[in-house]
């Protein structure tokens, strides 16, 4: 969203309610983080974002209705959405890969150790996004094997000027903002703001959309 509040703001949804009676229990329980509201279908979340505001949306993939990659890209399409992390127990290239195009900033396994999902959560929330290793490489190795793709990719890079090229790469090598800065001789508010202007040129949702488009051009 466009401003994170001072404690984390989650909704959980998740067609299983000890699922979601689980999450809630830990992330209530880590400091700085609060669930707001559950949901136990993909339709049911604009709903619930409309009423409760939360910051980070812990989304699963399989629902009876709405799954998870329809609900996660109807509410990324939506003025200034939370983030969403897709927590599921499939970890297949194509879901991947689809939750990344519908636009999630991380994609982590349920039984991904609570201190973990806690530290996405925060990262997340931080506009930093979170992937397993082995996912990364997977759905990259993925990508860059997609002639169409490539091309398509080199095509809206032209559009970006020579500093926001290079900030785009050191984002998709996953840099932080503050490295980036260093790294370029530039302010971490300046940083921000190249980020901003990439994502309005590319017409792309966050970070880990532009890693994705990265090296689907074959740049990282």
């Amino acid at each position: 969203m466009a401003g994170v509040s001072e404690t984390i703001r989650v909704l959980v949804v998740d067609d299983d309610a000890l699922v979601r009676a689980s999450l809630e229990m830990m992330l209530d329980g880590a400091n700085g983080i609060s669930v707001v509201a559950q949901a136990a279908d993909g339709d049911e979340v604009p709903a619930a974002v409309d009423a409760h505001f939360p910051d980070l949306v812990l989304m699963d993939l399989r629902m009876p209705r709405v799954d998870g990659i329809v609900a996660t890209r109807r509410l990324r399409a939506r003025k200034n959405p939370p983030e969403v992390i897709v927590l599921t127990t499939f970890d297949t290239d194509e879901n991947v890969l689809h939750a990344l195009r519908a636009g999630a900033s991380g994609f982590l396994l349920k039984d991904t150790p609570p201190a973990r999902i806690v530290e996405a959560v925060r990262r997340v929330a931080a506009g930093d996004p979170i992937l397993s290793p082995a996912i990364t490489r997977r759905l990259m190795d993925q990508a860059a094997t997609q002639a169409d793709a490539h091309t398509r990719a080199q095509e809206a890079f032209s559009r970006l000027s020579p500093r926001e090229y290079d900030v785009m790469l050191a984002v998709a090598q996953g840099k932080a903002n503050a490295d980036i800065a260093t790294e370029l001789y530039m302010s971490v508010a300046t940083v921000k703001a190249h980020i901003s202007h990439i994502l309005g040129k590319l017409e792309l949702g966050n970070r880990t959309q532009i890693a994705l488009l990265a090296h689907d051009a074959g740049l990282a």
